[in-house]
């Protein structure tokens, strides 16, 4: 699992006085408020404050103090320590985590490796490109073991289920 987890991607500046304007890569944008240090290319800096502002988040990093500075960190992306990251219910998995773990069915055939999870607003869908592309509906009834740890995740065999 890695060490880092990637929360924000800073696209703008936001006002004179080194301001930074962020694109969440995170469900819930409210956790921007509690972060204390964030690390911006393996540099941990402190957040003096943060605004929310419908979908994208206002920082102040300490030591970026102007509109030139703050153009120095334009598409950086923002990461925090795992230990440092919000504590997901029991049954949820970053993002981060799933991706490149291989996918089996039931009956030990081997899927592919999930490239990338998609939201789809209903449920999450867990996609493998490699070979026969296929979409996997990320629901219980389909997806019986995730185990982020090892890198396997067990599914129904997919004619069961397509």
């Amino acid at each position: 699992m890695k060490e880092f987890l990637t929360i924000g991607q800073i696209i703008n500046t936001h006002g004179l006085h080194g301001e930074l304007k962020v694109y969440p890569l995170t469900d819930d944008i409210r956790r921007f408020r509690k972060l204390e240090t964030v690390l911006v290319d393996g540099a941990e800096m402190k957040v003096v404050w943060c605004k929310l502002q419908n979908d994208k988040v206002i920082l102040k990093l300490e030591g970026i103090d102007s509109i030139e500075q703050a153009q120095k960190y334009f598409k950086k992306y923002l990461e925090v320590r795992r230990e440092d990251a919000v504590e997901l219910p029991e049954g949820s998995y970053y993002i981060a985590d799933l991706i490149g773990c291989t996918v089996y069915d039931t009956e030990g055939n081997n899927l592919g490796v999930i490239y990338d999870v998609l939201k789809t607003g209903s449920n999450d869908v867990y996609w493998i490109k490699e070979g026969k592309e296929l979409l996997i509906p990320v629901l219980k009834e389909i997806v019986l073991e995730v185990d982020v740890v090892n890198q396997k995740i067990v599914i129904k065999p997919v004619d069961t289920w397509m």
